[in-house]
């Protein structure tokens, strides 16, 4: 069992940064590839970014590919999602999910999720 709980959220104008973070509790964690999620209001939760179980293999969505990077220390238990250059159109509300299979992108494939933090970037 693995219990995620995000934070960093926050409001951020056009071309700014934040960093997002995912604590997980549980012997485990180094068991699981953690993945970043978001979803927008009116729209399907969509897939950000993800990390393998070591931390030595990383996946982006092409939307992000170059401003975000997904980091992880098992030591600590956590995951990190760095924003830069934030857009309008990265306002969601992001998610981590822990999951058995390695770098997917699929929703269905993440057993364990956090509540979310709202991230709003403003023009």
């Amino acid at each position: 069992q693995v219990q995620l709980v995000e934070s960093g959220g926050g409001s951020v104008q056009a071309g700014g940064s934040l960093r997002l973070s995912c604590a997980a509790s549980g012997r485990t964690f180094s068991s699981f590839a953690v993945g970043w999620f978001r979803q927008a209001p009116g729209k399907e939760r969509e897939f950000v970014a993800t990390i393998s179980r070591s931390g030595s293999g990383t996946y982006y969505a092409d939307s992000v590919k170059g401003r975000f990077t997904i980091s992880r220390d098992n030591a600590k238990n956590t995951v990190d999602l760095q924003m830069n250059s934030l857009k309008p159109e990265d306002t969601a509300v992001y998610y981590c999910a822990a999951g058995l299979v390695v770098t997917t992108t699929v929703v269905s494939t993440y057993n364990y999720w956090g509540q979310g933090t709202q991230v709003t970037v403003s023009s």
